[in-house]
């Protein structure tokens, strides 16, 4: 027998469905029909988790956020030091490719917030939180004499986050020579002036044969 299952994971995948039918249709624009066709159910078993589709929506666009965020710091949590956790905060922050549903989702969602203020403001505080990330890790560094700041943490920050944005657009936008590898890179040219660091990527860690232990030559006779 097909095992039921829970509310919390039909919850998941109606957030989940919800998130497509906005990239396809828009913040905006998208209907209950549309979420309930990407997530092979009808109107109303929606309506039965989410009564109010203005809650689905949201928690759908928390949930696109959380990557940008909460990820983010658990990425780096285990990176000591603080040029190696400034080069990977960057590049985490960036879409994968032009087709980053992370990232289409926010372009979606940042063309709705001048229009809908919930959006608005969840767009806002993801900036800020993103931007408080940031500035810990500079301060960090500077207190480890590892970064000398050109500026104060937050304004560093802040043109990190909005470098991050703008770029990420024009990746999704499909520009013809700004990939993933090219924005970080000039996002990194910035942090490296900012900071005084050259921000290199370490070497990568290479792997070495098995060696066989070395077997005494007998003598001859």
């Amino acid at each position: 027998m097909t095992q039921r299952k829970s509310k919390a994971d039909r919850r998941i995948e109606l957030i989940d469905a919800a998130r497509r039918a906005m990239i396809q249709h828009g913040a905006e624009g998208v209907h209950l029909n549309q979420i309930a066709e990407e997530a092979g159910l009808t109107s109303g078993a929606v309506l039965y988790h989410y009564p109010d589709l203005r809650d689905l929506l949201i928690e759908a666009h928390h949930a696109g956020m959380e990557r940008f965020y909460e990820q983010r710091i658990k990425k780096i949590s285990g990176i000591a030091d603080p040029a190696q956790k400034l080069m990977v905060t960057i590049r985490s922050g960036l879409p994968q490719g032009p087709d980053d549903a992370g990232v289409r989702l926010l372009c979606e969602l940042g063309g709705a917030a001048g229009r809908n203020r919930v959006y608005g403001t969840l767009l806002t505080t993801l900036y800020d939180r993103q931007v408080s990330m940031y500035q810990t890790i500079l301060e960090v560094g500077a207190a480890q004499h590892a970064f000398t700041l050109a500026q104060d943490s937050e304004t560093i920050g802040r043109n990190l986050v909005a470098l991050e944005d703008a770029y990420g657009y024009r990746i999704v936008a499909r520009h013809h020579t700004i990939g993933a590898d090219e924005a970080a890179e000039l996002i990194l040219d910035y942090a490296r002036l900012a900071t005084g660091h050259p921000l290199k990527a370490s070497i990568p860690h290479r792997t070495t044969a098995t060696r066989r232990p070395s077997v005494p030559r007998t003598q001859s006779a």
